[in-house]
């Protein structure tokens, strides 16, 4: 299968490549999908999709392997005073994450998100409900279904804010302070990827202030994470080890339409707290 469902949410082109190259000869096409022409692929750019599934559309995936590869290092510990204890992490976060779905009169498209505040404030993101046009709903933890209401959405920084009848069931996470997050502590995203709700996936942060470009020309700030995430896991929390949500899970970068390579994207949690607290005081 080959595709990840629609809305794609916002491109990416990679800050340090012109642009795309011209479209190569078939004998060029062939060299470029073997695994010894990888330098290749990389200067032809790295597509970054948003991770939203459309419903009835393929979300596809790219599997490897290299043959006689190494043993993978020793992991290292956490850096002092960082918890490991991903297990409580998850226990900790999966109440507060919702499974967000949009159905239209053309199809849908579904995606995730996080409970906000007790006020019944759901965090996602902008291309997975800006332009729905339809019916918005979130399915708890718990399995009940609630219909939703659009708030606000922010295209420029891609959160949106969807508003619930508060539940009991609905436990707001808690976000992380600002400057606390370091590169190399352990993360885990937590979502409804290919609609698989509550699923968790563990990695680490890999960089901070990342700058990319997120559809159109304008570079924005992103973290960086190796955690698994794919169609389906836009809008939801990368949360770290004290289960507190550092970012917002928006992109991830493929190579030739595929899945995760194991390089996502997450709007910051202090951009994400501002743009979300606007968008409940304006509505």
């Amino acid at each position: 299968m080959s595709g990840l469902g629609s809305p794609r949410g916002p491109e990416f082109v990679s800050p340090g490549l012109a642009g795309p190259p011209p479209a190569p000869s078939t004998a060029a096409a062939a060299a470029a999908r073997t695994p010894r022409k990888w330098p290749l692929l990389a200067a032809a750019g790295l597509a970054i999709v948003g991770i939203s599934a459309g419903t009835g559309g393929a979300a596809g995936y790219v599997t490897g392997r290299d043959d006689a590869a190494p043993p993978a290092p020793a992991p290292a510990p956490p850096p002092p005073g960082v918890p490991s204890d991903l297990v409580a992490a998850a226990a900790r976060a999966l109440p507060g994450v919702v499974s967000v779905q949009v159905r239209t009169g053309s199809g849908g498209a579904s995606g995730s998100g996080f409970v906000f505040d007790d006020r019944g404030h759901i965090v996602t993101n902008h291309h997975v409900v800006g332009a729905a046009g339809g019916t918005v709903s979130v399915v708890g933890s718990d399995g009940r279904r609630l219909t939703a209401e659009v708030v606000g959405t922010d295209p420029g920084s891609d959160i949106a804010v969807l508003r619930v009848e508060p539940s009991a069931a609905l436990r707001p996470l808690d976000l992380a302070g600002p400057g606390g997050t370091r590169v190399g502590e352990p993360v885990l995203a937590v979502g409804s990827p290919l609609g698989l709700s509550g699923t968790v996936t563990a990695g680490i942060v890999s960089a901070l202030d990342r700058q990319v470009r997120l559809g159109g020309t304008v570079r924005r700030t992103a973290v960086q994470t190796d955690a698994s995430i794919n169609p389906g896991n836009s809008g939801g929390p990368l949360v770290n080890a004290r289960g507190e949500v550092i970012g917002v899970n928006t992109a991830i970068a493929t190579l030739e339409g595929g899945g995760s390579i194991g390089i996502g994207f997450a709007v910051p949690v202090e951009q994400a707290r501002q743009v979300a607290a606007t968008l409940i005081g304006r509505g």
